[in-house]
């Protein structure tokens, strides 16, 4: 995952020199922001910023349409028939454009089957343990350790079966040679709430979902994905850091457009992207989901899909998942 750091980190470079009169020549009369996850949760709050923010000058108005189910896939499915007009957009994490490939057999999409315009921001995975753990554990080596002498109580909840955050804990079990078995959960909430009443004894998820916790000590995190500590819970060492390279990686958040749409309806949504996202009141409002700002241009999306696509077959292999239908 070493290409998610290099085309996340030139997100600086990009600058908003001219947009104005750009999305002020383009706008459209109607755009609508399609999401794959119930109103409320951390990728339906990301588009909503967003479409806050083009409203008016991509288009006079911009409207998230929240199409729930299927792990997100219905959203990407529900892209890939829109017309390539520039009305339709998407904006999903990367999981469900790079990783899903390998996991459905019947997936009725493919890579090429939606059209990059950049990405809005990055978060890291965590891997977070309760009271189920004793005090005593404070790195993953003494976790694997109590984890090893007690097998009973060796497992580790994620979000969802086959999502990114179930990858990384596979592949920590598979790296360190303990046994973890993995629980899944339909969402983060629900294994949060098990974490914190010992019903289950860690938990693999992006960084934003430990927030309310860390303060009142009732969780703690051992661990996270990024290529450095998380400002968000800077205390506690990154996998690499633990021995675990191979475990490094950080999730983003992408824009996209239908298939076909043309360069320039490409540059106008691009262009619209970066304004959207520049103000420091998006910064702040993301920060409370953990996530970071971060911009990149088409092509560099583009690069990283086909990239992290390529890169995922090998981990699936590895950990052992079973593709469902």
């Amino acid at each position: 995952m070493t290409q998610r750091r290099q085309f996340l980190a030139a997100a600086g470079a990009l600058g908003l020199y001219g947009l104005p009169g750009l999305l002020r020549a383009q706008s459209l009369e109607t755009a609508r922001i399609l999401v794959g996850f119930p109103a409320g949760g951390t990728v339906d709050a990301v588009a909503r910023r967003l479409a806050d923010k083009m409203r008016g000058s991509y288009a006079k108005t911009v409207l998230v349409e929240n199409k729930p189910g299927a792990g997100g896939r219905l959203a990407v499915e529900e892209l890939k028939r829109s017309a390539p007009d520039g009305t339709t957009l998407l904006v999903t994490p990367a999981a469900m454009i790079t990783l899903y490939p390998h996991l459905y057999t019947k997936l009725a999409y493919g890579i090429d089957d939606v059209t990059p315009v950049g990405t809005l921001a990055q978060v890291a995975f965590a891997f977070g343990v309760g009271p189920a753990v004793p005090d005593s554990v404070h790195n993953l080596k003494d976790f694997l350790a109590w984890a090893k002498a007690n097998p009973a109580l060796a497992n580790y909840g994620s979000p969802g079966a086959g999502s990114p955050p179930h990858m990384e804990g596979a592949l920590l079990s598979k790296e360190s040679g303990v046994e973890l078995r993995h629980v899944p959960y339909r969402g983060s909430a629900p294994g949060i709430q098990d974490l914190l009443g010992g019903q289950v004894t860690a938990f693999s998820s992006p960084i934003g979902d430990y927030l309310p916790h860390l303060k009142s000590g009732k969780l703690r995190v051992l661990a996270t994905s990024g290529p450095v500590r998380s400002r968000y819970a800077p205390n506690a060492p990154t996998y690499t850091e633990q021995g675990f390279k191979a475990l490094e990686m950080m999730e983003w958040y992408g824009l996209f457009l239908p298939p076909k749409a043309s360069a320039e309806l490409v540059q106008r949504a691009s262009a619209a992207l970066r304004a959207a996202m520049a103000g420091a009141e998006v910064a702040d409002g993301l920060a409370a989901f953990g996530l970071d700002v971060s911009v990149n241009s088409p092509a560099e999306l583009a690069k990283a899909v086909k990239e992290e696509n390529a890169a995922w077959g090998p981990i699936v292999k590895r950990v052992g998942f079973t593709p469902e239908a």
